[in-house]
């Protein structure tokens, strides 16, 4: 199987302007490149961006009434290989079988936990199974391992 290499491709579908660029940032601290940025559904579905993600954070309440539920199923089918990880306030509208995503990273977090995270997500796209243990800012669905 051919697997990414950092820097990894990140998407950032976030409504919230100050929380979409501190992830941003952190993103790009850690190496990595934002490919593209969303506050709702049709937004996601208007992006073109060179090269599919590698990483989609998505929130679970978005503008435009829209829902991470549905960002999720339409990353699916257009990038199948994309690894969806939600960025929520409420872990608890996540179905049991997380929408098919990959784990959540709950909300309100801290930089050293996100940047776990995303380092424990890099190692699980490029060289999985990862080395690290599993951070405590980071909840694994079983889709994540399914990837290794």
């Amino acid at each position: 199987m051919d697997r990414p290499k950092a820097p990894l491709a990140v998407l950032i579908v976030e409504d919230e302007a100050l929380l979409a660029m501190d992830v941003e940032m952190m993103v790009e601290d850690a190496g990595h490149t934002v490919i593209g940025e969303a506050t709702c559904m049709s937004e996601v579905e208007g992006l073109d961006p060179v090269r599919a993600p590698d990483i989609a954070f998505v929130d679970m309440q978005l503008a435009d009434k829209s829902t991470g539920l549905e960002v999720c199923a339409y990353i699916q089918k257009r990038w199948t290989k994309t690894i969806i990880i939600f960025v929520t306030a409420n872990p608890k509208k996540i179905p049991d079988d997380f929408a098919g995503a990959h784990g959540v990273i709950p909300k309100p977090f801290s930089r050293h936990g996100f940047m776990n995270a995303l380092f424990y997500l890099q190692e699980s796209v490029c060289r999985p199974p990862p080395n690290s243990a599993l951070p405590g800012s980071f909840f694994a669905s079983p889709h994540l391992a399914a990837t290794w």
